[in-house]
């Protein structure tokens, strides 16, 4: 039986996720702002609530293209308001525009968002040996410093805690404890 990080439990979409996709590094900068927006849709409520909703999202939010996401107005919102599929809180919806149009300065300004964000690690994932779920902090300097850059930038809802769950969904950091089967692998692989 492969040991799994505490977290898991017997959900097959958290099994799905914990076995394919969390902690692998990423560096597609559309995947990491569809994660960092969704992460922030995420504040206060459970993971698997999001997951439960990824394909809403990325149906509603036109598979997280800036482009678009940084034009909507009035009527999209209201739209996205009244949509079952995603989690339907205006501050979020709003949160999620403002991180396109900031998402977009970058990109004007020559800055990939992959480059932007995996700086704060050097490039390369940090491995963390945590025996328990109880040792894993809810943030890290380099997740402030990380929050206190995008606010900067004009993005919402990116909050210290919301910057460290990010870094370990999209590998920045290998929170994987020390007795599960992923840890080893995304070492191998990185």
């Amino acid at each position: 039986m492969l040991k799994r990080c505490e977290w898991v439990g017997e959900q097959a979409v958290y099994i799905r996720y914990h076995d394919r996709e969390w902690g692998v590094p990423v560096y597609n900068d559309r995947k990491l702002f569809e994660t960092l927006v969704l992460e922030g849709a995420q504040a206060g409520l459970s993971w698997i609530t999001i997951l439960n909703k990824r394909s809403g999202y990325r149906r509603a939010f036109d598979r997280f293209d800036p482009g678009k996401i940084a034009r909507y107005g009035p009527r999209k919102i209201d739209s996205l308001m009244s949509d079952p599929g995603i989690v339907r809180n205006r501050l979020k919806i709003d949160a999620a525009i403002a991180n396109a149009k900031a998402y977009l300065d970058l990109r004007a300004e020559q800055v990939r968002f992959s480059a932007f964000l995996w700086r704060f690690v050097d490039g390369k994932p940090s491995v963390n040996t945590w025996v328990s779920l109880k040792d894993v902090p809810v943030s890290t300097p380099v997740s402030e410093a990380m929050s206190k850059a995008l606010k900067e930038r004009g993005f919402k809802f990116v909050g210290p805690t919301i910057c460290y769950a990010f870094m370990q969904a999209v590998g920045m950091v290998n929170d994987h404890s020390m007795n599960c089967f992923r840890r080893k692998q995304i070492i191998d692989e990185c």
